[in-house]
């Protein structure tokens, strides 16, 4: 999971046109001020374990803040922050599941809405820790084989997909020039 986190004196979007993933809502418009918005996309990966997902985002937010002395959130679905997105489904859940255990905490939470076109507003803070980018790991403690060479992100060997169509051994080169996912060239 990818947060882009930003403090902000205030938060405005309005709904604009539903996807063909869209959830049902009632409330097409809101804001929040004095709040943390918490810009939340959900990567394929996290569908290996939702729930250390939603517990994890949470710890971390939770420290989040209480550094900044904040008890408003703003949950915004938002699929530009990683190129391999997570199921509607998975996605869905573990935002509901961070709305409901960040209000378990006596937080102020909205959340907008998942699968709309949305306009928004929004007024950072702009102070040295107003933004802040988190990478939510889905794995627990060190079960991870080894870390991507590209984005740092852990993740075991058996989750990675094959780089190219062809059989492979371990130190052979895809027909594209590449090397195997984990290998050097």
């Amino acid at each position: 999971m990818r947060i882009l986190s930003i403090h902000a004196s205030s938060m405005w979007f309005h709904a604009t046109r539903k996807t063909k993933l869209a959830e049902p809502i009632a409330v097409r418009e809101d804001r929040m001020e004095e709040c943390v918005v918490l810009f939340c996309c959900i990567e394929k990966l996290d569908e290996k374990n939702p729930g250390h997902v939603i517990a994890s985002a949470h710890q971390n937010i939770l420290q989040r803040l209480e550094k900044l002395k904040v008890k408003r959130v703003l949950i915004y679905p938002y699929a530009h922050l990683t190129s391999t997105l997570g199921s509607p489904q998975v996605a869905l859940t573990i935002l509901k599941g961070l709305e409901g255990a960040l209000l378990g905490e006596e937080i102020e939470v909205k959340r907008a809405p998942f699968g709309w076109y949305k306009e928004f507003e929004i007024r950072s803070k702009g102070h040295p820790l107003a933004d802040l980018s988190m990478t939510i790991c889905p794995y627990e403690g060190t079960e991870c084989d080894f870390t991507c060479p590209y984005c740092h992100h852990p993740f075991k060997e058996t989750d990675a997909e094959p780089v190219c169509q062809q059989s492979m051994g371990p130190a052979e080169i895809c027909s594209d020039g590449q090397a195997p996912i984990g290998e050097k060239r």
